[in-house]
This record gives C-alpha cells, structure tokens and sequence, in this order.
C-alpha cells in the first residue's frame, strides 16, 4: 500500500510535469483559459456570497463570544479581519469550490476517458495535456485568489452589518481597527494560499479523471477521489503555507 501510495504521488508529479511543459504554447489557448475561467468563477459567485456571508456571521458571533471580558468589542473588526482574510475565507471557499470544480472536472474528463474521446484527440495528435488539462489548471490559478479577495470582501462586510445590529458597532469603529492593525502579509497569506488551493483542486480534477476506467463506476471512482484527495492536500497545504508565511521566524 505505501508503494502504491508512492507511486501515484510520482505519477501525480509527472502529470504536472506533462501539463505544464506546454506552457509555451498558452496564447493558442487563451480563449479556452477565458472560458474555464468563466465557468470557474463566474458561475460560482453565487455560491461562494452565500458560503462568505455566513462564515462571516459566524466569525463575528464566535468573536465576540470568545473575547467577552477580555477584549473589547470595538476591536472585533481586526479579530474578523485577520482571521477571515489569513485562513477562513481562502479555506473555506476553496472546500466549498473542491465539491463544485474539482468535482465537475474530474467527472468530465471522466467521462471523456471512459468513451474514449481522449484517445480520438491523441489520434488526431492533439495532446490533451494541452487542449484539456492546463486550460483547467491555469484558469483554477488565476480565479482562485480573486474569488478570496471577494469571499473576504462579503465576510468582513457581513460581519460588520451583524456587529452594527446586534451592538451597535458604527462601520468607523468596526473599520478603523481592522484599518489600523491590517499588515499586508494577512491578505498576501490568503491569496498565496488560494494559489495553490487552485492548482490543487483543478489539476487533481483532471488527474484522477484521465484515468477513470470502468464506464459510469468509474467515473463516480474518480469524482469521490477528487474530492476526498482535494480537501485532504487543501488541509496540508493551508499548514504548510501558514508555517512558512507565519511561523517559521518564531
């Protein structure tokens, strides 16, 4: 089991390798990006506002209940604030998008893998590493941190509306300590970590969906691993960038 396990991290790796030696040839498809990256973003700001407004209505009840008597409430916009912006908002949006994306992607190579329509590609020499899977993988890059930006946009401000209704915390006050504590390595932290959550999520997509086999099985096989495999690195990655980012001098 540890070989297996070994190996297909290796198999992984070269995977990427594969994908990303084409590189050169990207403005051949820059429409193809465009749209992945409209189906990526675009189409799941619907579900990333409801998913950041909510955790931001969590975060600023939690705040507050965690800090009673010890910290005053004038200062709950700097406590939303970092933690929304360093590992709520990249985190959650990126668990939130591994059941839509990674899942969609994976089941639709998935399903081209098992009705052979990536064979007819190559025999068309087409590498679908480079007509299928980069455009996926450098769409995930690109959107992911934006959709951050925007998760900690809706979370700060569903935070603050919460605060401002159940004690009267004026936006001022709310803003200005998020204002006067706000260091550019909070939201810099975040983004790096969406970064790579997006490279995660879509290139384990198109990963584990080139090589569904078994028909309709297969490609739910595949789907579940997207997943399971997706929220797992998700979580190890949201460590390691926060320790490198954050702890390593300490």
């Amino acid at each position: 089991m540890i070989i297996d396990w070994f190996a297909q991290i290796g198999s992984y790796f070269i995977f990427l390798y594969s994908c990303f030696r084409f590189l050169p040839r990207i403005m051949y498809r820059r429409h193809e990006i465009v749209r992945q990256m409209h189906r990526i973003g675009y189409d799941s700001l619907f579900l990333i506002t409801i998913t950041a407004a909510f955790t931001g209505l969590v975060t600023a009840v939690q705040a507050v209940y965690q800090t009673k008597g010890y910290i005053p409430v004038q200062y709950l916009g700097v406590l939303v604030g970092k933690s929304t912006m360093i590992e709520l908002a990249p985190v959650l949006t990126a668990l939130v998008m591994t059941g839509k994306v990674g899942a969609s992607i994976a089941a639709e190579i998935g399903t081209m893998n098992v009705s052979e329509q990536i064979d007819a590609l190559k025999t068309l020499a087409i590498e679908p590493a480079d007509f299928l899977y980069l455009p996926r993988i450098l769409a995930g890059i690109i959107v992911f941190p934006l959709l951050a930006i925007y998760a900690n946009l809706i979370g700060i401000i569903s935070s603050w509306f919460f605060a401002y209704l159940r004690y009267g915390i004026h936006y001022h006050t709310f803003f200005s300590s998020l204002k006067n504590y706000f260091q550019p390595s909070d939201l810099w932290g975040g983004l790096v970590k969406s970064f790579f959550f997006g490279l995660i999520i879509t290139s384990i997509g198109c990963y584990t969906g080139s090589r569904a086999t078994g028909g309709a099985e297969g490609v739910g096989k595949v789907t579940t691993q997207t997943v399971v495999y997706s929220a797992i690195l998700i979580l190890i990655m949201d460590f390691v960038v926060a320790w490198l980012l954050f702890g390593g001098g300490h």
